[in-house]
């Protein structure tokens, strides 16, 4: 019996290394990856500037504690906050939202948050409660109280921020629910009935973020002013880390020994960090978006009338290929790895493509005549 915990369903790839959006297994098989690591290697697997960085800290030192100044920390904070932010820097998602979750109760002196159902914002009791996924709550009560769940999308959700309410924490572009795109409008409303109601808004940019949609935070496309951002996964490109980032009037309620973290803010990752957000130009947003409306207008183009197809969702290179109930999309999953693509699932029976951002468009569209091939063929087995 392996000494390893079976917490993780697992395919039976190994990875040994990668290049540029391309990975190759201990077999030998190169895969065109469509992952990104969940939406975490975002400027693949061979960048240059990266590795010297990281390469040129390890050769110094890996880990000094937070009881001394770093330079290094302190100059991504100022490439990651906006102006008028400040931010924290941890080492997960899931401790980017418990953080902010802690700072919006000191700074409102307030109880209730407000969720979305499809949210996901991590598996810590804290974030779990505000994950709007009922089956994987099961076990673990009781989790972090006066938490209201809300429909996404919906205007009646409205009617649950009041006076009372701490914090509304939500996606712009939900990920692991299937990736849902938020209404505009219905994202502004939210915004103005925090503002109305001394309630802050946190915006989980974890997945979204970091240039995923062709903007350095997805919410900038909806013209939203979060209160709180918290970020992750694609901010140092595979190495592990996590960042709250709060206004400058919220931040201050932040005193020292409010919060703390043994590795956030460590020297080798932030090195990482550092150059990722260097190559965020907005020249390099723009080819992401460019691309991702060459995927979606694709997609459309080659599977929409597939009866294996409900529905196409998205922004930038974050895609959802919502299948219909007759084609299970860990079937589909599996056919696209024979032919050497990997790609994602997310909740809804729904296809998630997260490729590296640098990922070309005629590796797009292969990607894109693979999928319709294993939709049909898995259409063919189930039928």
């Amino acid at each position: 019996m392996s000494k390893l915990m079976n917490t993780y369903t697992q395919f039976p790839i190994e990875i040994d290394h990668g290049h540029d959006f391309h990975l190759v297994d201990t077999k030998g098989k190169t895969y065109v990856d469509l992952t990104s690591g969940i939406g975490v290697c975002n400027l693949g697997y061979s960048n240059k500037a990266i590795f010297e960085a990281v390469t040129a800290q390890l050769n110094k030192i890996w880990h000094t504690s937070n009881l001394y100044p770093n330079s290094i920390v302190t100059k991504v904070a100022e490439e990651l906050a906006p102006d008028g932010y400040q931010a924290f820097f941890c080492n997960s998602g899931a401790e980017a939202n418990e953080a902010a979750i802690k700072l919006a109760h000191k700074a409102t002196k307030k109880e209730t948050i407000v969720a979305f159902d499809n949210g996901f914002h991590g598996r810590t009791t804290g974030t779990l409660a505000v994950t709007g996924y009922p089956h994987i709550h099961s076990g673990f009560d009781p989790l972090m109280p006066a938490v209201k769940m809300a429909t996404y999308n919906d205007p009646a959700a409205l009617d649950e921020i009041d006076e009372n309410t701490a914090a509304v924490i939500l996606e712009a572009i939900q990920g692991e629910g299937g990736v849902n795109v938020g209404d505009r409008e219905w994202l502004q409303s939210i915004q103005a009935k925090c503002q109305d109601t001394g309630t802050l808004l946190i915006v989980d940019e974890v997945q979204a973020g970091m240039g995923r949609t062709g903007y350095k935070f997805a919410f900038e496309q909806f013209d939203l002013v979060p209160d709180i951002i918290t970020v992750a996964k694609g901010l140092a490109n595979g190495l592990p880390v996590g960042a709250m980032v709060a206004k400058d009037e919220v931040a201050a309620n932040f005193k020292p020994g409010d919060h703390g973290t043994t590795f956030g803010g460590n020297l080798i990752v932030m090195s990482a960090a550092d150059q990722v957000l260097q190559q965020l130009t907005p020249e390099f947003l723009q080819s992401v978006r460019e691309k991702g409306a060459y995927l979606m207008k694709t997609l459309h183009e080659y599977l929409f009338d597939l009866p294996g197809i409900k529905s196409i969702s998205g922004e930038g290179l974050m895609v959802g290929i919502h299948l219909d109930d007759s084609t299970p999309v860990n079937d589909v999953i599996t056919a696209l790895q024979d032919e050497g693509f990997l790609t994602l699932s997310a909740r809804g029976n729904t296809l998630r493509l997260l490729p590296p951002l640098i990922i070309d468009e005629s590796s797009l569209q292969a990607a894109v005549n693979a999928i319709a091939s294993a939709v049909d063929q898995v259409e063919e087995m189930e039928g």
